[in-house]
């Protein structure tokens, strides 16, 4: 599936493509997704609908190929020699209103797929699936390096940890997240889980 979407794409530039993903973004944050078409990306980024469709095949797989160009860099590249400083430097990657900013969008798009499931069938293919393979090799790293034991249940829910602290800060808190909550967060909730010590 891979090898079909970056044929389908060969005909247009990383920086093209970057233009396009942008303006997706932009719409997603002005009308939502529901609201945003095919039209609508065509005016914005001087395309034709039928380009668009080639590149993409749908809006659902236009939109998670969006926020997965927004995502900076791959969390498994990090390798800081520990996964406390792994996790630091994923969440320390963007600045505070990037952060803020993407968790509103992802907010929105999670609302949708429960309505859409071409929407959620994207979300997982292109962004969720790749975003926990990248997140189990951090994981991985830690058990080769000794710091988590390869039987702690705690392993299997470390993504869901991860997330929940970057999804439900605003429910609960009416605050966004921030750099400085998840580095806290990480550090009294989720290393303690995995048996790692912070101290």
């Amino acid at each position: 599936m891979a090898e079909i979407a970056t044929a389908r794409r060969s005909r247009i530039t990383p920086e093209r493509e970057a233009e396009l993903y942008e303006a997706v973004l932009d719409l997603l944050r002005e009308v939502g997704y529901d609201a945003l078409t095919m039209d609508a990306v065509a005016a914005r980024t001087r395309s034709s609908k039928a380009t668009l469709y080639r590149q993409w095949g749908a809006k659902a797989d236009l939109v998670a190929s969006a926020m997965r160009h927004e995502k900076p860099g791959r969390i498994a590249d990090e390798g800081t020699g520990s996964l406390r400083g792994d996790l630091h430097a994923l969440v320390q990657r963007e600045d505070d209103c990037w952060i803020e900013q993407y968790a509103a969008l992802m907010r929105g798009l999670v609302m949708a797929t429960h309505t859409n499931p071409d929407l959620l069938r994207a979300f997982k293919e292109l962004l969720v699936e790749p975003e926990m393979d990248e997140f189990r090799l951090v994981m991985q790293r830690a058990v080769d390096q000794s710091e988590v034991r390869a039987d702690n249940p705690a392993l299997e829910y470390a993504v869901h940890m991860m997330l929940g602290g970057f999804a439900i800060r605003t429910l609960i808190d009416e605050l966004p997240p921030t750099q400085e909550f998840l580095v806290s967060y990480i550090d009294a909730g989720l290393l303690p889980a995995l048996g790692v010590t912070t101290v």
